[in-house]
């Protein structure tokens, strides 16, 4: 086989899609009703080629992040569009009532207020309830040992993945979810057959694995366990930080930034170098993957060759040195 290569392409599973994301071109790839491939694309502007500061190490990360989120989202809700999954006939009564009267005025609202439920939930499902539940724990089961021995972010950090993972599983047990959880398998599995140096055919990147190290998952997992050794220096310089769950939630928001920034620089450098150090490191989010992708059929690998190619062929440097 010839010599292993590295890309910056990096992609995002989608509603019957995926949409592969080179430097400064981006492509969608949606599995239309009728059968047939639409290839969209999507001209990126980071802001890193507007302000130096955004490119700057750390910075980069939570710039990187937001940026992702707000594109995913993008193409997440036309993807819902294009393949049909909000066709009128599968609408609700509610739904079709509120779309035909209300649709250019209160539908964007709706919008504003799912997507601040969904970060509520989020704040309360990965730092609320594990402070809550390791407070519960200190309490009446280990006797105030671990606030005395300054345990709380390491009992917290891992009651914190327990949760994620629970909530992954649940998730993956959908229908709809394990079908987007089948384009992330071909997202990586496209994305590898490149790096392999070999041909793009749905023969050799059915024969990949699916477990990426760039991959947005393994990201999350390097964050939680970033997160744990950084609450763990609060704890040791501001001890009282934990007197308050209010307050010791408002504290680890405030570091957020820092996490996601150091997370992102282990995964830029793991997406580069195969080494002892990275494969240990990487080891959680790669077993992740194995909830969050899933085989997929050969009509979801030729949607990610079609969007591989197309960024391959329209962006440019998209080889790592």
């Amino acid at each position: 086989m010839p010599d292993a290569r590295k890309t910056a392409i990096g992609g995002q599973a989608l509603i019957e899609g995926i949409v592969m994301r080179g430097k400064h071109v981006a492509a969608m790839g949606i599995r239309l009703p009728n059968g047939e491939i639409e290839v969209t694309e999507k001209q990126l502007t980071p802001l890193r080629d507007k302000y130096k500061i955004a490119g700057v190490p750390v910075i980069r990360g939570v710039v990187n992040f937001i940026e992702s989120i707000v594109f995913g989202y993008n193409c997440l809700m036309e993807s819902a569009e294009k393949s049909g999954i909000e066709d009128t006939e599968s609408e609700s009564k509610l739904d079709k009532w509120l779309t035909e009267n209300f649709s250019d005025k209160v539908m964007p609202v709706i919008g504003v207020i799912s997507a601040v439920l969904g970060v509520a939930l989020s704040l309360g499902l990965f730092m609320y309830l594990p402070a809550l539940m390791n407070d519960g724990l200190d309490k009446w089961l280990f006797k105030g040992g671990i606030a005395a021995h300054n345990l709380q972010p390491l009992v917290e950090g891992i009651i914190k993945i327990i949760i994620f993972v629970i909530y992954m599983w649940a998730v993956a047990q959908m229908k709809d979810i394990k079908r987007v959880f089948m384009y992330h398998g071909a997202e990586h599995k496209t994305i590898f057959c490149y790096e392999n140096n070999e041909e793009l055919t749905v023969e050799n990147v059915r024969k990949q694995i699916r477990f990426h190290p760039r991959c947005g998952t393994s990201f999350m997992f390097v964050m939680m366990i970033v997160s744990i050794f950084i609450a763990t220096i609060l704890v040791l310089i501001f001890p009282g930080l934990r007197a308050s769950r209010i307050v010791w939630t408002f504290a680890k928001l405030l570091v957020l930034p820092l996490v996601m920034g150091i997370g992102y620089e282990f995964i830029k450098y793991a997406g580069k170098h195969d080494n002892l150090f990275t494969k240990i490191c990487s080891a959680p989010g790669l077993w992740m993957q194995r909830i969050s992708t899933v085989e997929p059929d050969d009509d979801m690998i030729e949607v990610g060759i079609e969007a591989f190619k197309y960024v391959l062929e329209h962006d440019e440097n998209l080889d790592i040195k």
